[in-house]
Order: C-alpha cells, then sequence, then structure tokens
C-alpha cells in the first residue's frame, strides 16, 4: 500500500463510519411515530409562536415522537381539530383551553396573579412532577403553558380611566367566553360577541369602545389605529394570560407531557423579556395611570368577582386556592391572607 493509501485510510474509514451513524440515526428518527401538532399562530406558517414550537422539534426527537407541526390562523379551529382527533397536540390561548382542563384554565381569573414573580412560582410549581395529576383531564393533558403577559384595558378614549366609566360601553367579549360576559356585565358593559380573528378590527375601527388584551397584540394586531390619538391603555393589568399546549396523552410515551412541561418551563425568562420588551415599546403617552387609591377599590372587586364567578363553576377553586397561597407567600401582610374565602 503506497504512502498515500495508508494516510487516506483512516480518513476514509472515519467518514464511513460517521455516514453510516448519520444513516442508522435518520432511520431512528423516521422509524418515531408521528404526532400532528397543530399550532395556532394569529400570524400563520411564519409567526413567532410557529417559530417557538419548531425550536422544541429536537426535544420531541429525543423523547421518541416525530412532531409534524400545522400552523392554524384561528384558534378555535385547531381546538375543535384536536377534540376530533385530526392533530394529536394542539397550541391555543388560555380561554379556548379551558374546555380541556378547567385547573390551568383558571389561571387568568382576574386579579389572582399581580406580577412576574407570582407567576413564575405558580408555572414552576404546575411544571413541577408532583402537579402532574392536575394537568391531566380525562384523555387531555396539558404539556406547557407558554406566559403572554397582562392583560390591559384598552379604550378608544382615555377619559374611560375606571370601572364606573365602563357602563353603557361596548366591550368585545371573544366567543362570547361565559368569564368575560359576566365581568362585562358586572361593570355595567354592554356585550359585543368577537373572536380572535376581527376583535382588533372592532377596536380599531370604532365597533366597540373597549377591548382586553396584552402588549404583544399592540403592534400584532395593530392596535395603535384604535388607540389614536385619544385613546390609551390603563396601567392596572386584569390578569395574566397563557398560551397552552394540549396532547391527547394515550398518543404519547409515559412521560411526554412532564418532559415537554419541563422544557416550556425553561424557557420562562427568555419569554418573560419577550413580554416585557413589548410592553416597553408602547409609547409612554399611550398609558393611562390609575390612582393610588383606586387600585386598592380594583383588587377588592376582582376578588369578589373571582369568589362570585367559583360560586358559578366556571373558577376552579383549587386554582384560586393555589394562587392565593402563592400571593400571601409574596406579600404575607395583604389582608386576605388572613380570611378569604378562597383559601
Amino acid at each position: 500500500m503506497s504512502r498515500l493509501n495508508r494516510l487516506l485510510s483512516p480518513v476514509v474509514f472515519t467518514s464511513v463510519v460517521s455516514l453510516l451513524c448519520l444513516l442508522n440515526t435518520t432511520v431512528a428518527f423516521a422509524e418515531l411515530p408521528v404526532r400532528h401538532f397543530c399550532v395556532w399562530d394569529p400570524v400563520g406558517a411564519g409567526g413567532p409562536v410557529v417559530t417557538m414550537m419548531k425550536d422544541a422539534q429536537p426535544k420531541s426527537l429525543s423523547w421518541g415522537v416525530n412532531f409534524q407541526l400545522e400552523a392554524y390562523t384561528d384558534d378555535k379551529i385547531a381546538a375543535n381539530d384536536f377534540k376530533a382527533g385530526k392533530c394529536d397536540a394542539v397550541l391555543v390561548t388560555e380561554v379556548t383551553a379551558r374546555q380541556f382542563n378547567s385547573f390551568t384554565g383558571t389561571l387568568g381569573a382576574v386579579g389572582a396573579i399581580p406580577g412576574q414573580p407570582e407567576l413564575k412560582t405558580i408555572l414552576s410549581t404546575l411544571a413541577a412532577p408532583k402537579a402532574a395529576s392536575l394537568m391531566r383531564e380525562g384523555r387531555f393533558e396539558v404539556a406547557g403553558i407558554l406566559p403572554v403577559g397582562s392583560v390591559f384595558i384598552f379604550v378608544r378614549d382615555r377619559a374611560i380611566d375606571n370601572i364606573e366609566k365602563f357602563q353603557g360601553k361596548k366591550m368585545a367579549v371573544l366567543d362570547n367566553d361565559p368569564v368575560a360576559v359576566n365581568m362585562v356585565r358586572r361593570v355595567g358593559g354592554s356585550v359585543v360577541g368577537a373572536s380572535l380573528s376581527n376583535f382588533a378590527g372592532y377596536f380599531n375601527n370604532g365597533g366597540v369602545d373597549i377591548i382586553f388584551a396584552p402588549a404583544v397584540a399592540y403592534e400584532t394586531l395593530e392596535l395603535y389605529k384604535g388607540v389614536g390619538e385619544k385613546g390609551g391603555i390603563l396601567t392596572y393589568p386584569l390578569l395574566h394570560t397563557s398560551m397552552q399546549i394540549l396532547i391527547a396523552w394515550e398518543q404519547f410515551p409515559e412521560g411526554f407531557g412532564q418532559q415537554m412541561r419541563s422544557y416550556v418551563q425553561s424557557r420562562f425568562d427568555e419569554m418573560v423579556k419577550m413580554v416585557q420588551s413589548a410592553e416597553a415599546a408602547i409609547p409612554q403617552q399611550y398609558w393611562v395611570s390609575i390612582p393610588t387609591e383606586k387600585q386598592a377599590e380594583y383588587d377588592d372587586f376582582m376578588r369578589e368577582s373571582r369568589i362570585s364567578l367559583m360560586n358559578e363553576g366556571l373558577y376552579d377553586a383549587r386554582a384560586l386556592k393555589l394562587m392565593r397561597k402563592v400571593r400571601c407567600h409574596h406579600t404575607p401582610t395583604a389582608g386576605e391572607c388572613t380570611s378569604s374565602p378562597e383559601k
């Protein structure tokens, strides 16, 4: 054998081995069960939500599942396809996810999560293995909770700066959500049924006076058109909302839901930074401050509303109890920590 051949042989051998390993890995992944993951993203296939879920695909392969992503711009259709078995997993808004799990569907209870520290404690608790039983309801399992941020009150007229002035005002309510309908009626507002695809248009075109949305919707849904020169955004956060991943758990390897929950929670800080950037990007002049003396009044109103909605069966009492416990852990001197129907 020539000297050149002696030098090339180890290189060729190594290349062949590497190629065989790659082929074996490709075949192994090809043999994994394919599961259809329907992802709601208002922007569509090229949107930020779909992009984030693509980042999870390599993880999913290592957990024994080959995800095939499909983008939906209407989360109601995505949820219906999930129920019909056309999707093995789905990512939808918290309001839409409520039909699959009453516990996680209560995380958006009004005034229940006052800030980021409480939110992180709650989501960390629910991502832990000890909470796994709460994540399953029937044949469905919550496999991840992605924070979207605080929901604020957007008004077309910044003179509407407190609850008393909501009376008679038209307010968009997504898909006639019973919780939102109840809240609007409690403040004397007029319910206008809407969907994720048209509620921004109602606000921007003057069809409604008020909508409820997170800061990320300001640019994405062009809400600045509705705010205009006269409108504003009330600084009081109504609630924290989320997107939730649900799976038909029997279609997945045991433990898959827990692995996905842990992965999603590992990206909590990253998602919060995105939310904070969206809030900071809104021009300061559009924020309408709530007087300090009014905030305690609003807190009481929100607590009474939560209890009322719990008694009507629209909120899960176990979730409210957990969130109260977390609030009192962070602010033990609060009045509700000594006596509250939520404990």
